[in-house]
């Protein structure tokens, strides 16, 4: 009989505690198939998982510690020196990104790049034509969604009524060829705030009619009415992001968002003759199966255009990441939606997101290519 036998329950559980006391510390296993697997791990011969199955059979408490042990950290949970390189971003700066910094201070502007603690805003804001996600109707949103970082609050300040001429006008100095305008979700108006937008697109597109105007939008309840009067207002992409394959919406989303409320607003876009564009976050526990559901479901729906980025957790307080998707795994995604689906464009990769530079200057493109052969 090994010596750890003999082993008092205090001695066992002082040598397991300190021996996991690096990982346990962060980690929890999940369900009891997590543990089962786990102590299936455990039953080589070597001397650390005897500890832990003599350990774990004196004292059941500690189970959970020895999964968490071997199943390793949850990827939320990890450093940034621990997670995978494609992730690792440079901190913002230079010269463009200073001046737009500085200009959207001026202006009282808010940009989504931001207020969402987007990893690409460096790539974004700098080069020649840098440009920024502007982010209308404050930064407070009504909803509590799992995956955002961005301020909530049941009754936010009221809109600035400035604000669709404000931006408009640094818009059109900043002379850029292709801008995303954004907001937060307000259910406390009475529209939604789909009137403020369309009133920004207007301006803008009176004093600049050559720049493109995306508009990533909430869902305005469902209010159909809403969405048609911001897609005929002169926009050139209407886009909504259906965020996540349905099984995980609610899991994922606030309660007053769904997956078939979100496919009806892309549907009455698309009906008022513009793009349509939308976005899947991977890495939240979604299957093959289900990712290619969604894609077909936003297809049926006429999306043109389609988006694949990593979920990165923004805070502890946020929804934990549960894979680190691979570029590889994305560049397939890729051609299966442009293949295979059907998209006119997919944007899939770790740091894509749906406002997102490079693939601002595939859909310019596109459009102008589109117009001017029509």
């Amino acid at each position: 009989m090994s010596l750890l036998a003999h082993l008092s329950r205090p001695i066992l559980r002082s040598i397991l505690t300190s021996t996991l006391r690096d990982t346990s510390s962060r980690l929890r296993a999940t369900d009891e198939a997590t543990v089962l697997e786990a102590h299936a791990e455990l039953d080589g011969e070597n001397a650390f998982g005897e500890l832990v199955r003599l350990a774990v059979s004196k004292d059941a408490s500690l189970s959970a510690r020895a999964a968490a042990s071997v199943t390793g950290p949850q990827p939320a949970t990890l450093k940034e020196h621990a997670k995978p390189p494609w992730l690792r971003q440079r901190a913002p700066q230079g010269e463009r990104y200073e001046y737009l910094s500085d200009s959207l201070r001026d202006l009282g502007l808010h940009t989504v790049c931001e207020e969402a603690q987007c990893p690409n805003i460096g790539e974004c804001w700098n080069g020649g034509d840098g440009t920024a996600t502007i982010m209308l109707l404050g930064d407070t949103c009504t909803r509590g969604c799992r995956f955002c970082a961005v301020n909530t609050s049941r009754t936010p300040p009221p809109p600035d009524e400035s604000e669709p001429e404000n931006t408009a006008r640094a818009i059109a100095e900043w002379g850029v060829g292709y801008i995303v305008l954004t907001s937060v979700d307000r259910d406390d108006l009475p529209d939604g705030g789909a009137s403020h937008f369309a009133r920004t697109v207007s301006t803008l597109k009176g004093l600049r009619p050559q720049t493109l105007v995306e508009c990533l939008t909430p869902d305005f309840r469902g209010d159909l009415e809403a969405v048609q009067l911001l897609a005929r207002s002169g926009l050139d992409v209407f886009a909504h992001n259906i965020e996540t394959v349905d099984r995980l919406q609610k899991r994922v989303r606030d309660a007053r968002a769904s997956y078939l409320q979100s496919l009806a607003v892309l549907k009455a876009a698309k009906e008022a003759g513009v793009y349509t564009k939308s976005s899947i976050m991977l890495g939240l526990g979604e299957s093959d199966d289900e990712i290619i559901d969604t894609m077909l479901d936003l297809r049926d729906a006429g999306v043109d255009i389609l988006t694949f980025g990593q979920y990165l957790q923004p805070t502890p307080l946020h929804l934990s990441v549960r894979e680190f998707v691979t570029p590889e795994k994305f560049e397939h995604w890729r051609k299966y939606g442009e293949d295979v689906i059907g998209f006119r464009y997919v944007a899939s990769g770790p740091l894509v997101r749906s406002s997102y530079r490079a693939g601002e200057f595939f859909l310019e493109a596109m459009i102008k290519k589109d117009r001017s052969s029509a």
